[in-house]
């Protein structure tokens, strides 16, 4: 009676559960017995681990062999388990010490000629593993770059489970063949969801064909929408721009990406931990350090925005824009069901998806930017363009945008047509993306230093009740905003947002706290009602 265990990790959306890969064999007829909850393509695993080692040149044990998956009650499922499934066989037929892999976390997909291929949720694999307590992990070779983010742990990437057996048992590590560079690796595609690839939305692009990244500068005029931009990537508000066709409000929001900070470490973590689950993460780019951007198709289901999926749900596109931009382009189009998904994680931080497999939380923390047309047809806000919708189908177009939606939006902006002179003339031009991001930058660090000590890092996250107590404007500054609230143009959290947006402007103009100017640009760019102060863009 022979008996070993090895350790695997099993992922429940973007986070990970340390499974113990037990082998018992037992004196009886040749069987190979599988249990622990798995599902379809990890019983699979069972031919795919007896052809490997077979292949590798180690022999298959002839008696009646039991691998369990503990806790058995937890869902299992994928193929990554497969190396720990074979290291576990041949400690228990005694090939290797079951002693040096006991405590050891393995991760990976066997081909039938035992070479080791990479997996989805690598990252969140290892960060989990961490959190246990385990310090050694094995991962296939393309991956180890994306394990090593990890500190504290040590990783050994492995091209074969061959090369795997001989570092196990001290043994001379056989060389494998590389694979020729000019042609695709087909060991990278474990990696990439089909579909998930460049054309999806994922990343802005440049429309002129030519690789350079969206620029402000290419944005002609629109000096109001330009200073609401800035504002809600120094302070991450949620934007809304509206406005006629080809007023540029795409143009804007794929810009905003470029004048967003760049990452942190732990945001980094968490960016690459959901997109390495969702099949995203770009091979040979272990790390990713700038905020994504997600702008998926107007006819995107609920379930493909906020998660969902057969079994246990997978990231929506709330969660590919964790840390970075969302922007929902014909917004009105969308159905009322998705939108209205929105407002949970538009406030939390993250989505809570319960289906019959189990409850996931998956991190969605993201700046929403909502682009849409005044009715229709996209004429009629224009004069003398000649829209015919009906005034019926023009409200029941912009209700659409429900009031709880758009109570959690703190920006709203008319994006007016680009006349001739901005457009023909470089007298319209604005300053390049560079020069905003630094302003950014330097609002976000002051911002920071204020909320020093607290779990908030931007003034969006910052409550209520610490701006009306802690956080108080100067003396007389909220008059106005009263005055809208007595009215009913404001609500309690709209209230709150306003003073929030107050915060993010004085921070932009290096001021100590909002005064009555700043409430006043921020109940502009909320309400829309002129105020009669500069909306320029950049430090006033």
């Amino acid at each position: 009676m022979g008996f070993a265990r090895a350790c695997s990790v099993a992922l429940v959306g973007v986070e990970g559960v340390v499974v113990e890969v037990q082998a018992d064999l037992e004196p009886g007829v040749a069987a190979f017995a599988l249990v622990g909850l798995p599902d379809k393509s990890l019983v699979e695993s069972r031919d795919r681990v007896r052809a490997a080692v077979v292949n590798s040149g180690a022999e298959w044990p002839q008696k009646k062999l039991t691998v369990g998956l503990s806790p058995a009650s937890v869902p299992k499922g994928g193929s990554g388990f497969d190396l720990a499934v074979a290291c576990a066989v041949l400690g228990a037929a005694e090939r290797i010490d079951p002693a040096a892999i006991a405590d050891v976390v393995m991760i990976g997909e066997l081909g039938l000629d035992g070479r080791v291929r990479p997996v989805r949720g690598v990252l969140p694999a290892v960060l989990a593993a961490a959190e246990a307590g385990y310090r050694h992990v094995v991962v296939p070779e393309q991956t180890a770059g994306e394990a090593a983010l990890v500190p504290g742990v040590s990783v050994l990437g492995v091209r074969s489970l061959r090369q795997l057996i001989a570092v196990l048992g001290d043994e001379p590590v056989p060389d494998e063949p590389v694979a020729d560079r000019s042609r695709p690796d087909t060991m990278l595609s474990g990696l990439m969801v089909p579909g998930a690839g460049i054309g999806t939305g994922l990343a802005p692009h440049a429309a002129d064909g030519t690789g350079r990244p969206p620029d402000l500068s290419d944005v002609a005029g629109q000096g109001r929408a330009r200073k609401a931009l800035e504002v809600a990537a120094a302070g991450g508000h949620h934007l809304l721009l509206s406005g006629p066709p080809g007023a540029g409000k795409t143009m804007l929001a794929e810009r905003l990406t470029a004048i967003l900070p760049p990452l942190t470490r732990q945001e980094s973590l968490e960016v690459t931990a959901v997109h390495s689950v969702a099949g995203i993460l770009p091979p040979g780019e272990p790390l990713i350090g700038t905020a994504p951007y997600c702008a998926p198709h107007h006819s995107a289901t609920m379930q493909s925005l906020v998660g969902g999926g057969n079994g246990l749900p997978r990231p929506g596109a709330v969660s590919l824009a964790h840390r970075g931009v969302l922007f929902l382009d014909e917004a009105p189009e969308f159905s009322v069901r998705a939108l209205d998904a929105l407002r949970q994680p538009l406030e939390s931080g993250h989505v809570v998806v319960a289906r019959a497999a189990g409850v996931v939380r998956l991190p969605a923390r993201f700046l929403m930017v909502l682009a849409a047309n005044p009715c229709p047809c996209g004429r009629h806000t224009l004069a003398g363009a000649g829209c015919e919708c009906p005034p019926s189908l023009v409200r029941r177009y912009q209700s659409r945008l429900s009031g709880p939606l758009l109570d959690r939006v703190d920006l709203r902006v008319e994006v007016e047509p680009v006349g001739r002179a901005d457009l023909m003339g470089n007298g319209g031009r604005g300053e390049p993306s560079a020069a905003v991001a630094a302003r950014v930058a330097e609002a976000r660090e002051r911002a920071a230093a204020r909320l020093t000590g607290t779990p908030w890092a931007t003034n969006s996250e910052v409550p209520g009740h610490e701006l009306r107590t802690r956080l108080v404007a100067a003396p007389g500054a909220l008059m106005a905003a009263e005055r809208d609230m007595e009215r009913g143009i404001l609500t309690a959290r709209g209230l709150d947002r306003v003073l929030r947006v107050a915060w993010t402007v004085a921070d932009l103009r290096a001021a100590e706290r909002p005064d009555a100017s700043d409430i006043a640009v921020a109940l502009e760019l909320r309400t829309g009602i002129q105020r009669g102060v500069p909306m320029r863009a950049g430090a006033s």
